[in-house]
């Protein structure tokens, strides 16, 4: 049985990624519905699971020094959020060329550089959720 919370995590991690280095320097807020899509709260105006896991992963990109942010809009949002100094230089970096079967079909498997950021963008267009899965631990995870 495949860990969909886990694939939600690294959607949701690339996506919050993505929207703040297209804002860098900028500080700006972050919204869980526009990244995880619309959530309707139970009749005691609680947030689904879906929306409390990808407020859980801003929370945590924050906690491991990938963003910060000045405060929370409730569990609706970050706010003046914008990317460290490690992540801008870890998504402004060259990425290293890709091995196997998925490396075919990008352009870096052509010899041309590739900036984390781009394979990043590059796996959201995508849709696929093992390409999201493989680029994000990429970038968070490198060994």
């Amino acid at each position: 049985m495949p860990d969909l919370h886990i694939d939600e995590f690294y959607k949701d991690t690339a996506l919050v990624l993505a929207q703040l280095y297209g804002a860098f320097p900028r500080k700006s807020s972050v919204y869980v519905e526009d990244i995880a899509g619309d959530d309707r709260p139970d009749e005691f105006g609680l947030h689904s699971k879906r929306h409390l896991a990808c407020f859980g992963a801003m929370l945590w990109l924050a906690e491991e020094g990938w963003l910060r942010y000045v405060d929370t809009i409730g569990q609706l949002a970050i706010d003046q959020a914008t990317l460290t100094e490690r992540a801008f230089t870890v998504l402004s970096s060259f990425a290293l060329p890709e091995s196997g079967t998925a490396a075919k079909s990008s352009s870096a498997s052509h010899g041309e550089p590739q900036l984390q950021i781009d394979r990043l963008r590059r796996a959201l267009n995508s849709g696929n959720t093992l390409t999201i899965s493989r680029v994000v631990r990429n970038v968070i995870f490198p060994t």
